[in-house]
Parts: C-alpha cells; sequence; structure tokens
C-alpha cells in the first residue's frame, strides 16, 4: 500500500503524541528449596502475608512464613514442574476465589475452580479468601431462627441466622447426615448453602451432590471440595475459600448457611503445613495459632444488622472427636469458639437413637431467641423432662420396686425418645414438630405403645394435613401458638389419639 508524504508524517505524530513510557515492575525470586507441596524462595523482599506468587510455568503459591532472607511458600497447584531455580513472580494480591450467583448449583475446588464436568462458571467477581469479620457496630443479635427440620435440635438446641453451631462426635455418627438434613430443610426459605468438604473421599462428595440433586437443594447450595486426595495447603484454604463465597452472598444481604466437614481435619492439614515450614510444634504437634486458624474462620459468621446490608452467615462446623473425648486441644478450642454444641453420642446412635442427640451437654447459646413463639412454649419443659428420664433410667435398671410416678415419668421418657427419632433426608415442618412435641409433653400418647409411636406420628401428620391445615398454616405463618389454637390443637390429638388407639386395638 502507498502512503503519501504527509500521511506517513501524521503517523509518526500520532504516535509521537501517544506514546507511553511505562515500565512494567515485577519483584522476582528464585526458588531455593522444594519438595513435600512446600518451597522456599529468595529475593522477594517486599512479599506479603498470604500473598499469591506465581512460578514461571504459571503454577501458583501462597507466602506463609516471611522470613529475614527468604519466603516459605506453600504451593496450590502442581509442584513437578518446580525446580532449584524456578523463577517466581509477586502479584501484589492475596489468594483470591470467584464468587458470583453463577456459583450456586456447581462443585469447586479450592480455588474456585469447577470440578463437575459442567463448563467455566460464568463469574468476573473475586473476593479474597481471607477477610475481616464484622465489627462489633455491625452485627445485630440473633433473634431469626434457622430451622433444622430436626426434631431433637429445633426443640431443644435451637439454631439461630447468624448464629455458629458446632457439631460434634465420634465417627460415624451422624455429623454429617445432620448437617445434610439442614441443609435439605432450606428449601423455600431462602437460605443459601455453602458446603465444604474437607479431607474426604470423592466418591462421599459425590454421593452427597447426588442427594441434594435428587430433592433439588443443589439449586440454592455451592459445593466446596479439597478432597483427601490433594494437597494440605487446599485443604487448608478450602473453608476460607468457601466463607468467601457465603459472604458475596451476605453482603447482597442474603442468608447463608455454611458447613465445615470437618475442621478436624483442617487442623491436621495445617499442622502438616506448618512442621513442613518448620513452625515450631506446640500440644500434640499443632503450631500454637491453631486456635486464630478456626477463630478467624468462624468469627466470620455474623448476622449483619440492616443498616449495614442485613444478611446473616449461620456457620455449622463439624469436629470429629476420638472415643467421645470433648477434652481434647481441637475439641476445646471450637466449643469456645462457638455459641452451642451439638452433641452425637455413639452409645445413642448404636442404641438406635437417631439423630444420637446427647441433650446434657447439648446446648446453644442463643436459646430461646432463635426459635418461633410456638416452639418455646411447647419445647420449654422438654429438654429437663428427657434429661430426667435418662437419670432415671440409669437407676432404675438396680431396682425393680418402683413407685407410679417413677414408672410414668420412665414411660413418658421412653415415647420422647422415640418422638426425637428421625429418618435421614426426612426433616420436618415446624408446624408439625410443635404438634407431636406438644403431644408427647402433654401425655397424649401415654396411651400408645412404645413400638407404635413412630406410626402414630405419621399418621398424625396426615391427619393433621387433612383436617386441620388452617392450623397448621397458622402456626408456620405467625410463628406462635395462642390460646385458641392450642385448643384446637389439643382437641384434635384428642380425637386423632382416641380413632388411633381404638383401631389398634382392632388389631
Amino acid at each position: 500500500m502507498d502512503l503519501r508524504p504527509e500521511e506517513i508524517s501524521s503517523i509518526i505524530k500520532r504516535q509521537i503524541r501517544d506514546y507511553e513510557n511505562t515500565v512494567n515492575e515485577a519483584e522476582t525470586g528464585t526458588v531455593i528449596m522444594v519438595g513435600d507441596g512446600i518451597a522456599r524462595a529468595f529475593g522477594l523482599d517486599r512479599c506479603m502475608a498470604g500473598e499469591l506468587l506465581l512460578f514461571e510455568d504459571g503454577e501458583a503459591g501462597m507466602a506463609m512464613n516471611l522470613e529475614e532472607n527468604t519466603v516459605s511458600i506453600v504451593l496450590l497447584s502442581d509442584s513437578d514442574k518446580i525446580r532449584e531455580g524456578t523463577l517466581v513472580r509477586r502479584t501484589g494480591r492475596v489468594v483470591s476465589v470467584p464468587v458470583g450467583d453463577a456459583m450456586l448449583g456447581r462443585i469447586v475446588n479450592a480455588l474456585g475452580a469447577p470440578i463437575d464436568g459442567r463448563g467455566p462458571i460464568e463469574t468476573t467477581d473475586t473476593r479474597p479468601v481471607e477477610h475481616n469479620a464484622p465489627g462489633i457496630i455491625q452485627r445485630k443479635s440473633v433473634s431469626v431462627p434457622l430451622q433444622t427440620g430436626i426434631k431433637a435440635i429445633d426443640a431443644m438446641v435451637p439454631i439461630g441466622r447468624g448464629q455458629r453451631e458446632l457439631i460434634i462426635g465420634d465417627r460415624q455418627t451422624g455429623k454429617t447426615t445432620l448437617a445434610v438434613d439442614t441443609i435439605l430443610n432450606q428449601k423455600g426459605t431462602g437460605v443459601l448453602c455453602v458446603y465444604v468438604a474437607i479431607g474426604q473421599k470423592n466418591s462421599t462428595v459425590a454421593l452427597l451432590a447426588e442427594t441434594l440433586r435428587e430433592a433439588e437443594a443443589d439449586a440454592y447450595t455451592v459445593i466446596v471440595s479439597a478432597s483427601a486426595s490433594e494437597s494440605a495447603p487446599l485443604q487448608y484454604i478450602a473453608p476460607y475459600a468457601g466463607c468467601a463465597i457465603a459472604e458475596y452472598f451476605m453482603d447482597q444481604g442474603k442468608d447463608v448457611l455454611i458447613v465445615y466437614d470437618d475442621l478436624s481435619k483442617h487442623a491436621v492439614a495445617y499442622r502438616a503445613l506448618s512442621l513442613l515450614i518448620r513452625r515450631p510444634p506446640g500440644r500434640e504437634a499443632y503450631p500454637g495459632d491453631v486456635f486464630y486458624l478456626h477463630s478467624r474462620l468462624l468469627e466470620r459468621a455474623a448476622r449483619v444488622a440492616p443498616e449495614y446490608g442485613g444478611g446473616s452467615i449461620t456457620a455449622m462446623p463439624i469436629i470429629e472427636t476420638q472415643a467421645g473425648d470433648v477434652s481434647a486441644y481441637i475439641p476445646t478450642n471450637v466449643i469456645s469458639i462457638t455459641d452451642g454444641q451439638i452433641f452425637l453420642e455413639t452409645e445413642l446412635f448404636h442404641a438406635g437413637v437417631i439423630p444420637a442427640v446427647n441433650p446434657g451437654i447439648s446446648v446453644s447459646r442463643v436459646g430461646g431467641a432463635a426459635q418461633i413463639k410456638a416452639m418455646k412454649k411447647v419445647a420449654g419443659p422438654l429438654k429437663i423432662i428427657y434429661s430426667q428420664y435418662r437419670e432415671l433410667q440409669a437407676f432404675a435398671q438396680f431396682g425393680s420396686d418402683l413407685d407410679a410416678d417413677t414408672k410414668a415419668r420412665l414411660a413418658q421418657g421412653e415415647r420422647i425418645v422415640e418422638v426425637l427419632k428421625q429418618g435421614k433426608s426426612a426433616p420436618i415442618p415446624v408446624a408439625y414438630q410443635v404438634a407431636i412435641i406438644y403431644a408427647v409433653i402433654h401425655n397424649h400418647l401415654a396411651s400408645v405403645a412404645v413400638p407404635d409411636v413412630r406410626e402414630y406420628e405419621s399418621a398424625l401428620f396426615d391427619y393433621l394435613r387433612t383436617h386441620q391445615d388452617e392450623l397448621m398454616e397458622r402456626i408456620a405463618s405467625t410463628g406462635n401458638l395462642t390460646a385458641e389454637d392450642e385448643k384446637l390443637l389439643d382437641d384434635a390429638l384428642r380425637a386423632f389419639t382416641a380413632d388411633f388407639t381404638a383401631a389398634r386395638a382392632k388389631e
């Protein structure tokens, strides 16, 4: 193409006018040691703690220890390509994960990348995994119930939106099931859910995802998975990444439930990291800041005041105990950080009491503030009666000569145990929970044989759905049990119990 001299002149003038004399400055260092998912680099003098660092082949790492001459880096991706002499570059930003509405319904890894085979996640927003918790002024007291759909919890250890309630117990006692049932019960409530799987098998996570999909709960749930086959740094970062995803929704004024399953494995992953980067071991070889590890995570759960956005994050961390020992290092740490705990007892579980909630040491420090008025009114005496029954049961096995009052208490206690039993993936609406707990507390089940209680409950719910639908709707919508409604419920229970026992007698 021929250009006239004046055109060439104008092009040169434009280039001179638009010329920007910029220098791209990047601080780089050199890897001097690598192994076991840890690299040590020299030359990163201005590196920040928690900063994202990039190696020359594109692998990522996070600065963990800032020493006098070197920086200890935990590797967040494949370490096979990293050798001594590999260049590492500062990014000037802390490790972040993608966030946004597009995350709902997806399974992602600890860095927010999709691992469910459904293509990339269409979102451009990111959020740092480490973030300051809301301050005292921004917080509002916990007073809105978060219904779990589990009778033993909603009645005796209620959870409120913005609370931190620990689920603790030995392995195979139903801790994950309890958390998953709570997620299932949020359908239609507007509460979004984040489930963080730490150190679990991929098959377990896939099974959980399938359970959520079958119940149509996947649409409002994000699963963050750092499986047992992944490196300790990814298991360490996973709960913080899940919390960052939850905080995005909280900042939009939404209510979020986040489950950390489980923080015992998280502490073990952090211990492995700390020992590899030569931090001094302390009690049980955990580093001195292991308490801060979990406190800075769980403090991010809060109910924010309306003038600051009005959202909430409710945290349900899970801790695994060894032989029921709640006095071990990590359990006591997390108990002291949280607002109560639900203790699942192995003996109860093996005795068929599922969920195996121990009413003695299970507690919610929010208490009745996190219950609807109807449940508070009905379930007030439940925990005391249940605890007294367990004590009486221990004494009753040593003597056969019991007075009438003790026999009546034992009979009522047996029926309470049966009422509080509940199947897997079968959350119960709160109005129906109120009905069955009212029935057992006011001795409507006295004439019902203990083996028939579960059938009685199922038939009662069908009866109330058919004949007292307006009453159930009123309890659910208002959260109250007025004197008129209590009389209606009492009459309905009397009529149904008479029909049920008569039908049983004919059989």
